[in-house]
């Protein structure tokens, strides 16, 4: 990683919590990357991912971790079925406003991927979008997945692993879990926002995603009002920035050119 490249890590308050923030230096003629992360993400998880998309385009590049993951304040009561609306809606303009940028490029991953579609679905500031594995509503796939991982996180070293990633990992896990498994959230849909969506659009979705189907990124391209590219991969599960990084920088890289 060059020097330009080296994140610069800060904290910022944002509706009345601590967030935890990165900063990678680019060409400020270039629109700012904002990277959203997934329902378990945070600044570290995204690993060096990050740094090779402002490598690869030369923009700038701002990754942070919500409310209640990574090093961000603790949560103080669960999550509601609106979390990620509230995300979109409130805390992320509040974010954008607070660090300075405009018009940026949001890349969200899965939950971060939804909350990227709802705030350009309700704000015309989005100079781009790149939604990597993203739910636009709730399918059987998904819930039997979210419902194995808690499996997952009671039976093997996985509260470690995350551990690693997250001040209380323990909270964190669960406040995700509890929500995706509510019953109530099965009503959960956002495709509402999706006409008032003029920026253009990528949608990356992996052919064996536990956590989704294709019909995710084909109702995206289906709805939403301005122009929109679809990649499937083979061979890539919910995490295409892993799965298959180096066809996923292509895309994006090819993506932000021409913005």
């Amino acid at each position: 990683m060059s020097s330009a490249q080296q994140p610069q890590k800060t904290f910022v308050e944002v509706g009345g919590h601590r967030l935890e923030v990165e900063r990678l230096a680019g060409d400020s003629r270039r629109p700012t990357l904002v990277f959203l992360h997934e329902g378990l993400g945070s600044v570290s998880l995204w690993k060096d991912f990050p740094a090779s998309v402002a490598a690869g385009t030369g923009c700038p590049a701002v990754v942070y971790s919500r409310y209640g993951y990574g090093q961000s304040d603790l949560l103080e009561v669960p999550f509601a079925v609106d979390y990620m609306h509230r995300e979109a809606l409130e805390t992320l303009p509040d974010l954008l406003a607070t660090l300075g940028i405009r018009r940026p490029v949001l890349v969200g991953h899965s939950d971060g991927a939804s909350i990227a579609l709802m705030h350009a679905g309700s704000r015309d500031d989005l100079t781009g979008l790149v939604a990597l594995a993203p739910h636009v509503f709730v399918e059987d796939i998904s819930v039997k997945s979210i419902a194995e991982a808690k499996t997952a996180f009671e039976t093997t070293e996985l509260p470690q692993k995350l551990a690693r990633h997250h001040a209380d990992a323990r909270r964190t896990f669960y406040a995700w879990n509890h929500i995706w498994l509510h019953p109530d959230f099965r009503r959960w849909n956002i495709e509402a926002f999706l006409p008032a969506i003029r920026c253009p659009v990528l949608a990356i979705q992996g052919a064996d995603d536990e956590y989704g189907t294709m019909g995710q990124v084909e109702t995206i391209e289906r709805q939403v009002g301005g122009p929109c590219e679809i990649v499937r991969l083979a061979a890539c599960g919910h995490s295409p920035h892993r799965d298959q990084p180096e066809l996923t920088l292509a895309a994006i890289e090819r993506f932000v050119a021409v913005l």
